[in-house]
């Protein structure tokens, strides 16, 4: 009888689906929880808060790849979205999406996804290229942020308040994700062998 229940378990392929299914859905459940933590580690700044989310949305796109990583950041956003308060300093709901940050949290969805793209082919396995990868990580969410803030005041103080300000935290971040995240990929790779 026991044999038949493991010999059940290995046949039945909708089996497999299923934790795999249930699997994914963790890692992505998991990396938002994690996306909205760090966006509540903020120093308050108008019109956009310093957190450690883009530290947080570029290792989420590094350890669980382009699709997944950028899925993860999607259900960040939905969980926003519908109001939960994941966003900087307890924010939540559909306004932040037009105020001053909606540009920066859009840009999320792409910087993970190509973040993790490139660490999936391989061009972020050194440290020169992890470090061009987060730089451009970073850059992409800079690149939605910024315009959508210039849209909202000008172009001169969307620079200054919405890039300028931040860019010596970016590149602390940037670093400190390349120092991170070969340690976590090195463990998750032994934990798939």
């Amino acid at each position: 009888m026991r044999s038949a229940f493991g010999l059940e378990a290995v046949l039945d392929p909708s089996r497999s689906r299923t934790r795999r299914l249930v699997a994914e859905l963790g890692l992505a459940v998991s990396a938002s929880l994690l996306l909205a933590a760090s966006s509540q580690i903020a120093i308050p700044s108008w019109p956009v808060p310093f957190t450690l989310q883009t530290l947080a949305v570029t290792v989420i796109g590094a350890l669980l790849g382009s699709r997944r990583g950028a899925a993860a950041v999607l259900l960040y956003l939905a969980e926003g979205a519908l109001g939960l308060p994941v966003f900087a300093e307890w924010g939540g709901g559909l306004a932040h999406f037009f105020g001053p940050t909606g540009g920066y949290l859009i840009g999320f969805v792409p910087a993970a996804y190509v973040v993790g793209l490139a660490f999936e082919r391989g061009l972020a396995s050194r440290a020169p290229g992890a470090l061009l990868t987060y730089t451009v990580g970073t850059a992409i969410i800079f690149c939605c942020g910024v315009p959508w803030l210039a849209y909202l005041s000008d172009t001169q103080t969307a620079l200054r308040v919405g890039f300028v300000l931040f860019v010596p935290a970016a590149l602390a971040k940037i670093f400190l994700a390349a120092a991170i995240t070969p340690g976590f990929r090195r463990r998750r790779d032994q934990r798939q062998d």
